[in-house]
């Protein structure tokens, strides 16, 4: 797939620019934060995803959502909307809280839940902000195992072993998985982590052990669409991923480019590119 450049390189913006997008990512994300607890729903109960979700076109690939760290999936609402308006069924992972379970551990969630039922015949993209993006490229390097592993159990035999095994053939697409949109992820982790002492904030440390593998993992990166703006506080190294389709849109901050109609049309384009009988 190939990479999508800017025709001219933006300038870098100035130190006042970049402290009101600064300002104004945390205001948008602060209000998305407060919108969960808007719902009528009993706090600790699963929140329904809007019945809309559940119906769309079925030649197009099924969405799953998967928020970043410290958000519910609720915080990405303003992106399942649109997608969902665009035709495509926008599913949820349930049971995650607010994502602050370690990447492995999630993946393998995920994994296991998607390897409960078929995959449509167009495919499932999982479209994801943040952490869920290195979440997502887990799944993509593990998920032939993990369906090896389910396998195996279902015959009483040890998954370990089966896991151990899986190579899934050249051009196989493991639980129908066509690929990743991810928005503003740090693939090479975040320097800015340090500063932090939460674990779950630290593991995106660039040196972190499942970082740094995921960052060798490059075979699967063809697969990969990567959504960002042009100045991300949380993220100054960037978002761009050698090998995957980089997009640059005109929105910036971490969180408030989630409810840009430019990151929408992106995420969308980058569906479609991933559904092309040619992607990677």
């Amino acid at each position: 797939m190939a990479e999508v450049a800017a025709s001219v390189a933006a300038p870098r913006p100035t130190l006042l620019r970049r402290g009101l997008w600064w300002a104004a990512d945390y205001v948008y994300a602060g209000r998305r934060q407060l919108a969960l607890f808007s719902f009528p729903w009993s706090i600790g109960r699963p929140r329904p995803t809007p019945d809309r979700w559940r119906r769309g076109d079925p030649r197009l690939p099924e969405v799953y959502l998967l928020p970043g760290v410290y958000e519910h999936w609720t915080f990405l609402r303003p992106l399942g909307d649109a997608l969902a308006a665009a035709g495509h069924r926008v599913c949820v992972v349930h049971g995650l809280g607010v994502n602050r379970r370690g990447i492995p551990d999630t993946a393998d969630r995920l994994a296991r839940m998607l390897a409960e039922t078929p995959a449509p015949s167009a495919g499932r993209v999982i479209v994801a902000h943040s952490k869920g993006g290195l979440i997502g490229k887990h799944v993509l390097v593990t998920s032939g195992a993990a369906v090896e592993a389910a396998q195996a159990a279902a015959r009483g035999q040890d998954p370990t072993d089966a896991a151990a095994r899986a190579t899934p053939p050249s051009g196989e697409r493991p639980l129908g998985l066509l690929g990743l949109v991810a928005v503003a992820t740090p693939f090479g982790g975040a320097r800015r982590a340090r500063i932090f002492v939460d674990p779950s904030i630290r593991a995106f440390l660039p040196d972190d052990e499942t970082i740094v593998m995921l960052g060798r993992e490059t075979s699967i990166n063809g697969r990969i669409v990567s959504v960002f703006g042009p100045y991300d506080p949380h993220i100054p190294e960037g978002s761009a991923l050698d090998g995957a389709t980089n997009i640059a849109v005109p929105a910036a901050g971490h969180f408030r480019l989630l409810d840009s109609p430019e990151t929408h049309k992106a995420v969308l384009d980058g569906i479609a590119l991933l559904g092309r009988p040619d992607a990677a």
